[in-house]
């Protein structure tokens, strides 16, 4: 099986292993996204029903985006999607990240979705996660040592010679 086949089957499985335990109904719609190279897509699915209850997307003359594939166009979608979800009276929703990790663009319209009022992830367990990050990176670098003048080096190395060489004649 070529490398291609693997990748997608893989992508598969994780979509199934993630979506499983989630099931959208009337009251807490599954909010489902889909992420393109240029694009990112989210919508908010009554799996009871069968319906989408309310999408937006970077996509179109009509997001205003100029740029769809970066961080701040998938906040702009997160916001539309929970003005949309609040004028419909919903105000919670099952994360749906599919097949992607939860960083960057997908974490970004998650927390601007929250942020908005339609709660679809924990944001304190998301500034826990980012405030233990932060020290590791912050750690300082290990110390160099001092660079040492080899002529003082050497001068420190006769100085202890030439001490020995006292003791000894003292014995």
């Amino acid at each position: 099986m070529d490398a291609q086949k693997l990748k997608a089957k893989r992508s598969e499985r994780r979509r199934h292993r993630v979506r499983k335990a989630l099931y959208g109904t009337p009251q807490m719609p599954r909010l489902s996204v889909f992420r393109s190279s240029l694009h990112i897509y989210a919508q908010l699915i009554d799996d009871l029903n069968g319906v989408t209850v309310a999408a937006a997307t970077s996509a179109g003359k009509a997001s205003g985006l100029k740029h769809g594939g970066n961080k701040n166009a998938a906040a702009e979608v997160g916001k539309r999607l929970a003005e949309k979800a609040k004028a419909k009276g919903i105000s919670k929703a099952a994360f749906d990240r599919g097949q992607y990790r939860f960083h960057g663009r997908i974490e970004a319209l998650a927390v601007a979705a929250t942020q908005a009022g339609l709660v679809c992830t924990d944001l304190e367990s998301l500034k826990k996660k980012h405030e233990a990050k932060a020290p590791a990176e912050a750690a300082p670098e290990k110390a160099a040592k001092p660079k040492v003048d080899k002529a003082e080096a050497k001068a420190k190395a006769d100085a202890a010679k030439k001490e020995k060489a006292e003791k000894a004649e003292k014995k």
